[in-house]
């Protein structure tokens, strides 16, 4: 009998391959994990970065869709992991009532939370910058993945990082993510009421630039009207790289710790 199943989502700039760690360590626990990457994403890391248009204008929906999909092709519900966008695509997904449980890794803002800090103003202007963008496919220099993800490393650990793992990223996301408040029926707007959906862990480095941690304790609060099960980790000193750098296995664990506390 196979384990139970995982998901893990990755969020704007990072390629799928990036949690190939993660899906090491969570079979060598029992589990059976898979990590697919967003609508149309190339296979690697190279092919991506070489054509960058195939997922140019790929919205919310569209890639919490095809997550969807896959997940009702597995065989059993599945626990989902995201990080940064793919967190915020794990509360979608867990609020519409698919998935086991469900851990968001400094999931981007979701409609409702409010908090906006300059360090994350600044992570999003190389999408931001250019109201052009929303429609095009965005890379990040060197110096922006530093700020946005490898803020608490050196700078050879950073550069390293963004050499193996950065891939061009639909902008259209940061562009929901930001206008959610003021749109209706924002795609950014996720269901935090629901009381029967799986247990959610939230998870938060404190030195997050891209996803600052205020903005996860915000985001912890708007689960406060549901009776499921929702908590919150923080990550003392930890930036946006907590998934790829060399802590990652601490944050790992912490999940696996959680997930076999919830009886999964």
């Amino acid at each position: 009998m196979t384990g139970t199943p995982v998901v893990f989502i990755h969020g704007l700039w990072l390629h799928a391959a990036s949690w190939t760690p993660w899906t090491d360590h969570f079979r060598a626990a029992g589990y059976a994990p898979v990590a697919p990457g967003w609508p149309h994403e190339p296979e690697t890391v190279e092919l991506a970065r070489a054509n960058p248009d195939v997922v140019a204008g790929i919205g919310i929906d569209d890639a919490t869709g095809h997550y969807a999909s896959i997940i009702a092709g597995l065989e059993r519900p599945p626990v989902i992991i995201g990080h940064s966008f793919g967190g915020l695509i794990t509360e979608k997904l867990l609020g519409q009532g698919i998935g086991l449980a469900g851990v968001a890794i400094d999931p981007a803002q979701i409609k409702g939370v409010l908090p906006l800090p300059l360090a994350q103003l600044r992570a999003g202007l190389p999408a931001l910058g250019n109201p052009a963008n929303r429609h095009r496919a965005v890379s990040l220099t060197e110096k922006e993945f530093r700020f946005g993800f490898g803020n608490t490393l050196t700078d050879e650990e950073s550069a390293e990082l963004y050499r193996r793992w950065t891939i061009p990223s639909p902008a259209r996301p940061l562009f929901q993510a930001a206008a959610a408040n003021f749109v209706m029926h924002s795609e950014a707007a996720v269901d935090t009421r629901r009381a029967d959906r799986g247990p959610l862990l939230l998870i938060s480095g404190t030195a997050d630039h891209t996803v600052p941690d205020v903005v996860t304790r915000s985001t912890f609060k708007q689960y406060r009207d549901s009776t499921a099960v929702t908590e919150l980790k923080q990550f003392e000193g930890r930036g946006h790289s907590l998934t790829i750098d060399g802590g990652w296995r601490e944050v790992a664990d912490a999940v696996l710790a959680w997930l076999r506390e919830q009886g999964i």
